[in-house]
């Protein structure tokens, strides 16, 4: 249900724990009861329900959200109790916002109105007619991870775990009743909770901006990097109301048979587009133990000369001119930031790799996913394997990447070991609506040895790593089955530019696919990106990490008789790109070639693996003089735990689109024009890979087949 709600006026502290006495009362229900009348018949729920019958949906209805929890749905409703309602007006009145703790005691109807809609948006997601509501054993493992949907308040609910004998799982902060939980009902489920949901919603910005003016110690002086080098107001940003005044107003469409294609034709386009950073950043702990100071007490000259003393960035400009992007410290910070809002559950999106557990979430082969950071443009490595026991920053392990190897750790050289990745904090204030920060206790720094690190491995970027606004509007591996979830239309320019990373001509269709669980796709992590259309897209491609020659691989599944036929331009001139090549048919898997008019041999010269290495190690070598490749070994062919790894399917292949010398500080973008008449066909896209020549070209250790 599309709503338009209301920006809360103002920002409310979120509530501290709670200590009333947990109510252990029955919590088994008829399935004939509604929200409402449950919440009625129940009088530990009373203010709660009044509070329903007094809030409407939006600011232009007449309907109250009690009329709303009434009818036919999937809710997950949060419902306070009554003495968790008194405890927060407690402490709005221990914060001056109201005269007394009382509803009798607020100074005005506007603040009024404003509390009452933090009380009842943030309590209930509406998971719509296709979507079930979330009982806990539903909710994310991973601690500080979200429910895949936003309340009514168009915010977040984080899930934490504990094991005292007070609670076992909080919600934003509140404490679930550990018996009153999970309460069915025919239009939804209803949670109990301790303490009133009121995340304090603000932006990393104002989050930093608080640490300052408060004093407070934790992330002080990162906070104070961050202000100097001019970044606040980049951080600041939550939404684009320019897409959400078009959206709105009916000006973003969904895509359905009106654009004439007969193929995958219907999905919806994203109701929102919303900025995300995730802030790895050194503890004050880490700055008072390295400058010999207390944190508060550091200055941005005592870090200026820790890090000259580190030889950090010895290129950069020495000056007070932080806000230059060549400067010493501006080149420091920003590469500890990158505009992707990843919860701890997405720091690596775990799917369909080798070994990986689905249900239990148990690590398989070693993953690692690359993105871009602020500033001047750089890789950032996140890696994490069984061996690892967390989550890393550019780590470069030993890796068992033999033809017949298990492509886990082996070992980890100490100086290739990376910087781990502390749990993130967000409890009360530290919950920040568009980003995340992870605590580091190490140096994070793009020095030469990361770069020579990166530039003799293989890089492979998801291509939604690549556009971050699939991470930071949950369009990435959505859980939520729907087909508003799974089917998803992304605008062209002639709508709303709405990936940064790429430009699209009015007669481009993009479609994004999800395949969670149940679609069987050859895909790496499942999804897949598809163009329709007389196309013409264009995508900045991520740097390198130092100069040098590369190959640029792409993968192509070819499993369906609807894909196209694309040429190919490159290089760091957006108005002149050279074609690369003659056109590529995405159409020839392994052993055919898939076409709407019927299937015909590919002769490319594929074949499955056999016992015979040398033979195998032959076929590669034929496969790479026609620009083919097999799909990695890395993950399999269709749902997590299927037996075929990608490398032994037919269908999935990676071509060899160039091999050019690649500049780090270049800008290099790959366009593609579809070149057949048929409109219903499709331009894949999954990902891609940067391939150095030590790599690629090594006459003593080949590529491995990962």
């Amino acid at each position: 249900m599309k709503k338009n709600i209301l920006w809360i006026i103002f920002s409310l502290c979120t509530l501290f724990s709670c200590t009333e006495k947990i109510d252990q009362s029955a919590r088994y229900v008829f399935q004939d009861y509604t929200i409402t009348s449950y919440l009625e018949t129940h009088e530990q729920y009373s203010e709660y329900y009044q509070l329903l019958n007094m809030v409407p949906v939006s600011a232009i209805s007449k309907t109250t959200v009690k009329q709303l929890v009434s009818a036919r749905g999937n809710y997950t409703v949060f419902a306070p109790t009554n003495e968790a309602i008194e405890e927060y007006l407690n402490k709005l009145h221990a914060k001056g916002i109201i005269e007394t703790p009382s509803w009798d005691g607020f100074r005005d109807s506007i603040t009024l109105d404003s509390v009452r809609q933090v009380i009842v948006y943030n309590s209930i997601i509406d998971g719509g007619d296709n979507t079930h509501a979330f009982e806990t054993n539903n909710f994310p493992i991973a601690n500080g991870a979200e429910l895949p949907l936003s309340t009514m308040n168009d915010t977040k609910i984080t899930v934490q775990y504990g094991d005292s004998t007070d609670w076992d799982i909080k919600v934003s902060d509140a404490i679930v009743d550990k018996k009153n939980r999970d309460i069915p009902v025919s239009n939804g489920i209803i949670h109990a909770v301790h303490n009133v949901v009121a995340p304090d919603n603000n932006s990393l910005a104002q989050y930093l901006t608080n640490i300052l003016g408060g004093r407070k110690e934790g992330f002080h002086v990162a906070a104070l990097m961050v202000e100097a080098a001019g970044l606040m107001d980049t951080l600041s940003k939550v939404r684009d109301d320019v897409y959400e005044k078009l959206y709105q107003e009916g000006r973003i469409p969904d895509y359905t048979s009106q654009y004439g294609y007969t193929y995958d034709t219907n999905a919806c386009a994203p109701e929102h587009r919303y900025y995300g950073f995730s802030f790895f950043a050194e503890t004050d702990e880490f700055w008072s133990n390295a400058i010999g100071k207390p944190a508060l007490e550091i200055t941005l000259d005592d870090v200026m000369e820790y890090l000259e003393g580190q030889g950090v960035y010895p290129d950069a400009t020495r000056d007070k001119d932080y806000r230059q992007e060549n400067n010493l410290l501006n080149r420091f910070i920003t590469y500890h930031i990158i505009p992707a809002r990843l919860t701890p559950d997405r720091l690596i999106y775990h799917y369909n790799e080798m070994g990986y557990n689905h249900t239990t979430g148990n690590l398989g082969v070693a993953m690692s996913e690359f993105y871009v950071t602020l500033g001047k443009r750089r890789l950032l490595k996140i890696y994490e394997s069984r061996e690892s026991n967390g989550v890393y920053l550019n780590r470069f392990p030993n890796l068992d990447n033999r033809r017949h190897g298990t492509y886990h750790e082996l070992s980890c050289d100490p100086d290739k070991e990376g910087v781990f990745v502390g749990e993130t904090n967000r409890e009360g204030e530290n919950n920040i609506r568009n980003a995340i920060i992870y605590p580091i206790n190490k140096l994070l720094v793009y020095d030469d040895d990361t770069r020579n690190n990166l530039g003799r491995y293989r890089i492979r970027f998801d291509m939604c790593a690549l556009w971050t606004e699939m991470v930071n509007n949950d369009l990435r591996c959505s859980t939520i089955q729907d087909n508003k979830h799974q089917m998803v239309a992304i605008p062209n320019d002639n709508m709303y530019r709405y990936l940064n990373d790429a430009w699209m001509d009015d007669h481009t269709y993009f479609y994004y696919s999800v395949g969670y669980m149940n679609s069987g796709w050859h895909n790496y992590q499942g999804d897949e990106t598809r163009v329709h259309g007389q196309l013409e897209m264009t995508v900045r491609l991520p740097p390198v990490p130092r100069s040098g020659t590369y190959e640029l691989r792409y993968s192509v599944t070819s499993g369906s008789y609807y894909r196209s036929m694309v040429q190919f331009y490159w290089g760091d001139d957006f108005d002149n790109l050279a074609p690369m090549g003659i056109p590529m048919d995405l159409r020839i898997g392994g052993n055919e070639r898939r076409t709407t008019a019927g299937t015909f041999p590919s002769g490319i010269g594929w074949a499955a693996d056999t016992d015979d290495d040398d033979y195998n190690a032959e076929l590669d070598k034929k496969l790479r003089m026609n620009n083919f490749m097999k799909g990695a070994n890395l993950y399999c062919a269709g749902n997590p735990g299927h037996s075929v790894m990608a490398r032994n399917d037919e269908f999935s292949t990676r071509r060899i689109l160039l091999r050019q010398f690649m500049d780090p500080d270049k800008v290099y973008y790959i366009r593609f024009k579809q070149v057949l008449d048929n409109p219903n066909l499709q331009f894949y896209m999954d990902y891609m890979e940067f391939c150095p020549k030590e790599v690629y070209d090594n006459p003593e250790e080949p590529e491995d087949i990962w």
